[in-house]
C-alpha cells in the first residue's frame, strides 16, 4: 500500500485563508447592496414628482393652446407657459404646441373648441376666461390647465378651487380693485367720478366691473359705466365717457384692451387718467395698474400641467389664485397728465 504523510497544521495559514474568505464575502455583499440601491433609484425615478425631468421621457406630448384673441398680455402668458415647460424638461422633441387663435370671434372660438373633441391632444391650455369657458363646455377627455381666469368658480369652470372638477384646473388672476383705486387716490387725489368701460360679452370683465362698482359705492366715489359689445364700439364709448368723468377704469377685458390706444386718446383729450388691470394697458398708454404678473401666471400653470402629465389627477391639483401684485405706472402718461410718480421699490415705472 501507499503511505500518505500529512502536512502539519499551520494556524497562520488557516487564519489567512479565513481573512481572504471574509473579504470576498464582504465584497460580494457590497456589490449586492450597490445594485439594490441602483434598482431602488430606478424605481423611484418612475414615480418621482420633482420638477426636474418629464414623467415619461419616451412619450411625446401634444398640447393645444387656445385664445380668443392675441395681444401682448396673452403672448406673455403663452410664452411663459411654453418656456417653463421647456425648462421642466419637455423640449421640442418631447412636447409640441398647437396655438389656436379665434382672432376675437366668439363663433370661431366655439368652432375651435368643438374641434378639440375629436383631436388627439394630451393637454389643452386656454388663456383667460372666455377661452376657458368655451373649452370646458366641450367636456373634453384630456385635461385642461387654464391660464389667468378671473373667477373660475363664478364662471362655472370649477365648483371649488381646492378640488377641481370638470377635468380642469389652473391659475386665477384676482383683480385687486381696492388696491387699484387706492393707487388712484395716491396718484390723482382729485378723482371722484370714475368711468368704467367694458365688454358685456366677457364674463371676466363683467365680474371685475361689479367688484369695482361695489368698492366705489362703499368708499365715497361715484361711477358711470359704458358697455360695448365689440372693439369697434370702443372709440365712441371712450369719447362719451371721457366727457363726463374724472378718470376711466378698464377691467380685465381683452375686447377693450385691443383698442386701448383709442381709450387713451379720448382720455388725453380731456386730460383725465386711465387706470387698467394689466401692465399691457399701461404699455398702451394707461397711467397705472395693479395686477398679477402675466409671466408668473403662465409659469405656474406650466408647473401644474407638469404635475398632471406625471400622473396626478386633475382633481388632485388645486386651482391657484395668484396674489403677488405689481404696481405699474406709465411715465409717459404721468408726464402728459403732470402726475408725480411716488418714490419707492413698490412701483415699477415703464415707458
Amino acid at each position: 500500500g501507499f503511505l500518505f504523510a500529512r502536512k502539519p497544521t499551520d494556524n497562520k495559514s488557516i487564519f489567512s485563508e479565513e481573512k481572504k474568505m471574509k473579504k470576498i464575502v464582504s465584497l460580494l455583499l457590497s456589490v449586492v447592496l450597490v445594485l439594490g440601491l441602483f434598482t431602488a433609484c430606478g424605481n423611484n425615478a418612475e414615480t418621482d414628482t420633482s420638477l426636474d425631468t418629464p414623467r415619461d421621457t419616451d412619450e411625446v406630448y401634444k398640447v393645444a393652446i387656445v385664445q380668443l384673441v392675441d395681444n401682448s398680455a396673452f403672448t406673455e402668458m403663452r410664452e411663459a407657459f411654453i418656456n417653463r415647460m421647456r425648462a421642466l424638461g419637455y423640449d421640442e422633441a418631447k412636447m409640441t404646441f398647437d396655438i389656436k387663435n379665434a382672432q376675437g370671434d366668439q363663433s370661431a372660438l366655439n368652432t375651435i373648441c368643438e374641434g378639440l373633441k375629436t383631436a388627439d391632444y394630451d393637454l389643452v391650455v386656454p388663456i383667460v376666461t372666455p377661452a376657458t369657458i368655451a373649452v370646458v363646455n366641450q367636456e373634453l377627455s384630456c385635461p385642461t390647465v387654464f391660464i389667468s381666469v378671473t373667477d373660475p368658480v363664478s364662471s362655472g369652470i370649477l365648483t371649488t378651487m381646492e378640488a377641481p372638477d370638470k377635468n380642469a384646473t389652473g391659475t386665477s388672476n384676482i383683480v385687486p380693485v381696492d388696491q387699484i383705486f387706492t393707487l388712484a387716490k395716491t396718484l390723482t387725489p382729485s378723482v371722484k367720478n370714475i368711468g368704467i368701460l367694458y365688454c358685456s360679452g366677457e364674463q371676466n370683465a363683467v365680474q371685475t366691473a361689479e367688484k369695482a362698482k361695489a368698492y366705489l359705492s362703499a368708499n365715497g366715489f361715484t361711477y358711470q359705466e359704458v358697455i360695448v359689445t365689440n372693439s369697434g364700439e370702443v372709440q365712441q364709448a371712450a369719447q362719451s365717457l371721457a366727457a363726463d368723468v374724472d378718470a376711466i377704469y378698464i377691467p380685465i377685458d381683452s375686447t377693450v384692451q385691443t383698442a386701448m390706444a383709442q381709450v387713451v386718446e379720448a382720455a388725453n383729450a380731456k386730460k383725465i387718467p386711465v387706470y387698467g388691470s394689466d401692465p399691457v394697458m399701461v404699455q398702451s398708454g394707461a397711467l397705472a395698474c395693479v395686477s398679477v404678473s402675466n409671466t408668473q401666471l403662465g409659469e405656474k400653470s406650466a408647473e401644474m400641467a407638469d404635475e398632471i402629465l406625471r400622473g396626478k389627477k386633475v382633481s388632485e391639483v388645486p386651482a391657484v389664485a395668484m396674489e403677488e401684485f405689481q404696481y405699474v405706472i406709465g411715465k409717459a402718461a404721468a408726464d402728459t397728465l403732470g402726475v408725480t410718480i411716488p418714490s419707492g421699490d413698490n412701483y415699477t415705472v415703464i415707458g
